[in-house]
């Protein structure tokens, strides 16, 4: 029971203490030492002085004290330490609000100062506005009068003159008019008659030249298409490999690549098949890497083949970054540049467009330079005169293909008219013959373009089947290399008026049945003679 007491008796104690502490913090003034001081703990402990127990000089009690003590003692320094500093935080508040005041204050003045600038500097241009009007008035008084000078005396001069001629101004000059075009009209004749047959000699000679040189840049390597790539084996176990257990290794790269492989047709060698030369070639280069590393099955197929299009891709855009940088062109769009590259593995009639392009190109770069063209437009539109024919994913001609893509990113009108026409018959622009001249030649040059016989001879017996199957047609002819139907008429049968509506009927039946690279024309023909015999 003792020991709960002194227990008791020093829990009061530590409360006390700790009540202070509190306390002195809250209020941060002298009066909290007080109150603690009258917290007397005697009445809390008379009972225990009663019972007998020596509670003063318990040991226990004695420690609690002390640390009451020591805990006041703390609680004072403390209050002390706060309240000192609340008074440096208040001086210092006092301070910066001074600091302020005084910046304003200066600041203010600083503002006045400049805003009397201001005002003493309007001041100054409205006078000096003044004394501009004022000699703008002086100058257009002097001007006036001037012209008034220069009037009078024109009109006294042309009196004097008429006084002197005994006849006006317009007698005059129309007598001088008849005497001057009659001593001439001869001579001008003559000059002209002479002028004309010497441009007319000059410019053929001229022409032959320009087109003799320009055909000098066609000295091009010709690539010949084919349908078909072959791979040569290391031996003839490896097919097996690529066949593959129960034929997925071969089915999983023909899904991949679309190309077709012939593993039967010659031995040591595989026949990797696809119209598509891209696909073909991307085919190619990624079988030989999977003959090399040996490692053929479905999921290394696939990895090969993904490696083998980016890297397709990549060497696409070089091969088109190249050709602009050969011919000078610059800051041409990323996507153009790309569809560029992709003429490094087309052809047009056997003729690989990538050297086709830069042939055109180089022609017409030198023909624009000798008559004085734009070359920069030129050089455009034989660049990208054929980029339609790779946007095989759209519907419509190349002409209209190209066009559009170029209007989309912008390409210069004139290029585009250049691109537009160089197939028509007539050209608007000097830069747009030149480009036609340019493709014409690069085309037609021998040796520049080659085609299977069979083939060639039946597309365009094709295409005179299709327009003599119209009633009225008495002939029809395939020309230019199949980009051309001249159809003659009976006209009898079809007037003038019908020729337009047979046109389209035949264009549009060669459309629909007939596969073609380019575009082909049609030109209805009709003609009326009548012939009679005297006797």
């Amino acid at each position: 029971m003792d020991s709960l007491n002194i227990i008791v008796i020093v829990t009061a104690l530590l409360g006390l203490s700790g009540g202070y502490v509190f306390y002195s913090k809250k209020n941060k003034n002298e009066k909290a030492p007080k109150v603690v001081e009258n917290l007397q703990p005697e009445p809390a402990l008379k009972k225990f002085h009663e019972t007998g127990i020596d509670v003063e000089n318990d040991p226990v009690v004695m420690e609690a004290k002390a640390k009451a003590r020591e805990l006041i003692v703390e609680a004072k320094a403390e209050a002390l330490n706060i309240q000192t500093k609340a008074q440096d935080l208040a001086r210092k508040i006092r301070e910066d609000a001074l600091d302020t005041e005084r910046k304003s204050m200066v600041l203010k003045a600083q503002v006045d100062a400049k805003a009397k600038e201001l005002e003493s500097k309007a001041k100054s241009l409205v006078s000096i506005k003044e004394n501009l009007e004022k000699k703008q008035e002086e100058i257009e008084d002097l001007h006036r009068k001037q012209q008034e000078e220069i009037d009078n005396f024109n009109r006294k001069q042309q009196e004097e003159i008429e006084r002197i001629a005994s006849m006006s101004k317009e007698e005059a000059r129309e007598i001088l008019l008849k005497n001057l075009d009659k001593s001439l009209v001869e001579d001008k004749a003559r000059r002209i008659r002479e002028k004309e047959e010497e441009i007319r000699r000059d410019s053929q000679e001229m022409s032959k030249q320009i087109l003799m040189e320009a055909l000098e840049f066609g000295s091009t390597d010709i690539v010949i298409e084919h349908s078909t790539s072959k791979i040569k084996l290391p031996d003839e176990d490896i097919k097996g490999r690529i066949i593959g257990k129960e034929g997925r290794n071969i089915r999983t790269f023909e899904e991949l690549t679309g190309v077709d492989l012939d593993l039967d047709s010659s031995p040591g060698d595989i026949i990797v098949s696809c119209f598509d030369s891209v696909r073909r070639a991307v085919a190619t280069t990624a079988l030989e890497r999977l003959v090399a590393d040996g490692r053929i099955q479905p999921a290394r197929i696939e990895e090969i083949v993904e490696q083998t299009k980016k890297e397709m891709d990549n060497i696409m855009y070089k091969a088109g970054d190249s050709l602009c940088h050969k011919l000078g062109l610059y800051n041409i769009p990323k996507e153009l540049i790309q569809t560029l590259g992709k003429f490094k593995y087309r052809f047009s009639y056997g003729q690989n467009m990538l050297e086709h392009t830069m042939e055109t190109a180089r022609i017409g770069i030198y023909i624009a330079e000798e008559i004085g063209a734009d070359v920069d437009t030129v050089k455009l539109g034989c660049v990208f005169h054929d980029i339609g024919k790779v946007l095989t994913d759209q519907d419509g001609s190349h002409v209209d293909l190209g066009v559009e893509l170029l209007r989309k990113f912008k390409i210069p009108e004139e290029a585009i008219k250049c691109v537009a026409e160089h197939h028509d018959d007539r050209q608007t622009t000097i830069e747009s013959a030149i480009v036609a001249l340019a493709d014409h030649v690069s085309g037609a040059r021998p040796g520049s373009r080659g085609e299977d016989y069979e083939s060639y001879v039946k597309r365009l017996k094709d295409l005179e089947e299709a327009a003599m199957s119209f009633d009225g047609v008495e002939k029809a002819y395939a020309v230019s290399a199949g980009r051309e139907v001249r159809v003659f008429v009976k006209p009898e049968k079809v007037d003038d008026y019908s020729t337009a509506l047979l046109a389209k009927e035949i264009a549009r039946k060669i459309e629909l049945e007939q596969n073609y690279p380019g575009v082909v024309k049609v030109i209805v023909i009709r003609e009326t003679r009548v012939s009679e015999t005297a006797k």
